[in-house]
This record gives structure tokens, sequence and C-alpha cells, in this order.
């Protein structure tokens, strides 16, 4: 973990921070001395624009910070700190007043307490700002995402278990093994043998961890709930390929549906990546109105390389380009789809024919 030496700054300005998590494994907390922070902006979400002493960043999130250097000139220390490990490692860097004759000093801003009430707590303050001029999903106003009954719940559990002695992490009981033919190829030309949408189920199975192609199966258009249940003692964070997501709800313990009561449906915000504290779960919002096969992983690489990964199949059975494109005439082939030629397609011809 490592951050800049130092920022020369005016006196009396204010400016935007954006703090991004790139690593690998740990949350981390990030402070300035003497300095609050105004939240504007968590991936690509406009937020009610709340202040904070620190913030927690978790594994491939990112947010915005607006600083106003209003303190006496001189240079105060940025701390970044891991959260929720036995031992805490801290990177510093130096925000210093353009007019600043007092080098940093006194102790580092203290991190927050280790127990995890308080970020979650700090989580669910990252709201919406409904009335700020951004992009955002249905800027039209047809639908309100709290609104939409969720056509099905499913609910992913991670576990971290020896398979055949060998230490992997698992989703609902399967841990991911890549195929030799690409899963999209496959779909397409319709190969069997590379992946089998029973693989996986959509709530925890319970029983022995196994290894597979895992695809689970939902439809275009469906608006859903998922459900991240962590069991473990450690920090999970979750990535969603092709979409971004409403996270409507955090809470301690087991999932029930009795949860729901606790969910915000108002203004919570949309996001790319979510976290799920030890012993805890996440629920997120999802409408698939993108046709594919869609990664979801675990953030943390340690876990998504050995097998903390599935996919999800968007299917609707009737081939149209309102949904989705055929593959180029001069796709590369490989594996088990060597061989098979993509569908020249009445739109290629109207083309070719236009032009």
């Amino acid at each position: 973990m490592s951050l800049p030496t130092m920022f020369v700054l005016l006196s009396g300005k204010t400016y935007m921070f954006k703090i991004s998590n790139v690593g690998l494994s740990t949350s981390f907390n990030f402070r300035i001395q003497g300095h609050t922070m105004k939240l504007v902006e968590v991936e690509g979400s406009h937020t009610i624009q709340n202040i904070y002493d620190s913030l927690d960043v978790h594994v491939g999130q990112s947010l915005s910070v607006l600083v106003t250097l209003n303190q006496s000139p001189k240079d105060y220390y940025i701390v970044a700190s891991t959260r929720f490990t036995k031992q805490v490692l801290t990177a510093t860097a130096v925000l210093h007043y353009a007019n600043s004759k007092a080098p940093a000093s006194g102790p580092l801003p203290a991190a927050p307490s280790y127990e995890l009430h308080g970020s979650m707590q700090q989580a669910r303050t990252f709201r919406w700002n409904l009335t700020a001029n951004a992009a955002r999903p249905n800027p039209q106003g047809s639908f309100h995402y709290g609104n939409i009954t969720t056509t099905r719940t499913i609910v992913l559990a991670n576990s971290a278990s020896l398979i055949n002695g060998k230490q992997r992490y698992a989703v609902n009981g399967v841990s991911y093994v890549n195929a030799d033919t690409p899963l999209k190829l496959a779909d397409y030309f319709n190969i069997p043998g590379v992946f089998s949408v029973n693989s996986i189920q959509s709530t925890p199975s319970g029983g022995s961890p196994t290894v597979g192609t895992s695809v689970l199966q939902t439809s275009l258009h469906e608006y859903i709930e998922v459900v991240f249940q962590n069991n473990e003692n450690t920090m999970q964070s979750w990535h969603l390929d092709g979409y971004d997501f409403w996270v409507v709800g955090y809470g301690s313990g087991q999932w029930t549906a009795d949860k729901k009561k606790t969910y915000n449906l108002v203004d919570t915000l949309t996001r790319h990546t979510a976290q799920v504290y030890p012993r805890s779960w996440t629920a997120i919002y999802v409408s698939l109105d993108n046709q594919g096969m869609w990664n979801v992983r675990s953030a943390i690489w340690e876990r998504q390389y050995l097998g903390q990964q599935f996919y999800l199949k968007v299917y609707n059975a009737v081939r149209s380009f309102a949904n989705e494109y055929d593959p180029p005439s001069n796709i590369l082939l490989c594996g088990k789809a060597v061989g098979h030629h993509p569908l020249v397609s009445l739109f290629t011809y109207v083309i070719v024919l236009v032009i």
C-alpha cells in the first residue's frame, strides 16, 4: 500500500480527491489530519454530501471527496491504513499548504476501531443525491428501483475448503475452473460438455464442495435480488461484470426474507462492487437488461483465482439484434469451437446490399 509523498495545495481552496482501492485483498481507511472530507461521488453515483473524518474503501471500490484547506498553513499527514486485519499496515503522505512554514507533526490521525458495526453504519450513509444533474440508470423516471417486484432471489454463499487436498474457494459449494473453450463460444454454437447451467444452484447447497465450470442461467429483463452471504471471518468484496446494481441492504448474521424490511428502497447507490462484512450479508437489486455471459467474482484476487467466481448467463431464446449481435465472421476460434463458423445473418446481407 502506498501514497504519493506530498500534495502541494493552496490555502483557502477546495480540492477533489479521488480515492481508489486497487489492492489485491484488503480494505483500508483513509483520513487527513485536521481536515474533514465531503463525499460527492461513489463509482459514478452523485451522493448526498455528508461530511466524514475518515472513510473505509473496500477492494475494487472508488469514491471522490472534497477537501477544503481551511486550517493553519502547515503540513498535515494523509494516512491510509488497513482495516480488519490482525497486523495494521499504514501508508502516509503529506498535505503541504503552499505557504507552509512547519512540517507535519503530532500523532497520526487515529484509525477507527476494529469493530464492524461502525463501518457498516458508514456504508448505509452513502446515499444517492436524487436532485443532482448526473447520468444515472433510467433518467426518464419510468420506474424506480424500490417500487419493482423482484422476479427471483439468488443467495450466494462464499466458502473456503480443501478440495482434493488443495486450498480452494467456492460459491454455493462449487469452485470455478476454466474450460478449454470460451463459454460464450460454447453457448453460441451449442457445444455440449463445456458447461452446464445446472452446475451451481441459486441457493447454498450445504453439500461437499466440488469443482466445476459453474454457470447460473437467468432470463433477459428479469429484475432480481442477489444476496451475498458471508459465513466466514474475513471481509469479502464482490463484482459483477456488465452491470451496475443497487446495494439495498447490509446486515449481520444470516439473511432471511424478513431482512427485506431493513432495505433502503428510496435512495441507495448504484455500484459495481459491493463489500460483505464478516459473518454478514449484503443484498443488491439488478435489472438484467444486458444479454450475455457475465462474470460474478470475488474482487479479492486470491479467492477469484482459486475458484470464487461463476458466470451469470442472461438469456433469451429469441435471437434478436435488439438483444445481442452475432459474433463477427472473422472471430478467432479455439478449444471445441474450432471448425464452427458463425451464422451469416440477414442483417449482414442487408448491409452488403445497401453498400
